[in-house]
Order: C-alpha cells, then sequence, then structure tokens
C-alpha cells in the first residue's frame, strides 16, 4: 500500500514539472523552483526558467570570481555584499543550501558570526571562515548546477 502512495505522489510530481528533477534533498527548494517552472510557456522548451537558471550560473561564475579577489585582497564589506547579491539570486531559485552559504559570507564579511547575530572582531577569522564557506559554496554549487542541467536536457552537465 505505501508504494502505491509512492507511485501517485511520483505521478503528481510529473504534473507540476518537476518529474525530471533528481532528488535534491534539501538543495532545492521545490515549490520555489516550481514557481519559476510555472511561469514557462511551453512545458517541452521552459525557455523562461532556462534563461533565468542559465543567467543565474553565469552570475554565480562571475560573483566566485569576485569573491577570490576580494579574499586576497582582505576586503571584508566587498565580500558581504557579493554574499549578499548571490544570496537573493539563490533564494529566488530556490537553491537552498547556495542562498544559506551565500548569508554566512554576508555576516562574515560584515564582522558577524554565521548567524549574523554576535560581532566577530577578528578579521582574519572572519577570512578564514569566509575561504572555508566559499570552499563549500562551490561544491553545493557544482551539485545543483549538475542536477539543473540534467533536468533542461544539457548536453554537457
Amino acid at each position: 500500500m505505501a508504494s502505491g502512495h509512492r507511485q501517485e505522489a511520483s505521478e503528481d510530481r510529473s504534473e507540476d514539472g518537476l518529474s525530471a528533477l533528481p532528488e535534491c534533498g534539501d538543495s532545492i527548494d521545490a515549490m520555489t523552483f516550481e514557481q519559476i517552472l510555472e511561469m514557462d510557456d511551453d512545458e517541452e522548451e521552459r525557455e523562461f526558467s532556462r534563461s533565468i537558471v542559465y543567467g543565474f550560473f553565469e552570475q554565480a561564475e562571475g560573483t566566485f570570481k569576485k569573491m577570490e579577489s576580494s579574499l586576497g585582497k582582505r576586503d571584508l564589506t566587498q565580500l558581504s555584499q557579493l554574499g549578499h547579491f548571490l544570496k537573493g539570486s539563490s533564494a529566488t531559485l530556490g537553491l537552498t543550501k547556495v542562498k544559506d552559504s551565500c548569508e554566512k559570507i554576508q555576516h562574515y564579511g560584515a564582522g558577524k558570526d554565521e548567524s549574523g547575530t554576535n560581532d566577530e572582531h577578528d578579521d582574519d577569522k572572519s577570512l578564514r571562515r569566509i575561504k572555508e564557506t566559499l570552499a563549500v559554496l562551490k561544491v553545493d554549487y557544482a551539485e545543483v548546477e549538475k542536477k539543473l542541467k540534467v533536468f533542461y536536457h544539457d548536453s554537457n552537465p
């Protein structure tokens, strides 16, 4: 009986366009991403959502380069701004892990702890945390990028 329920849930997911999206766990918020997919005129081509997602890929890659440069310059203010910028874009698409790491970078760059509630006065500690978080961010980004390229039938995932 439980397997029958799973099959019905699977059929429900195919109706909302997410059946081709691999299991994303906590990487992608399905409800948020579904809202983007609902704006597509053609569920086969998905031109609208594809353009948003691939635009995000370009934006993220450029932002990672700027973050690396800002790390080298020890520019915490710029790192905070870049984290905030990419946090918003990733949240719009429902890229949960990416958004969470960006938020941490935003906080560390602003001289705060991970949660953004307590002050951190040691710039070296903040820079070290940003470097560590950026490494995690890039891994999480690569994972979600690969899943979304498969979803959009990109021949080069």
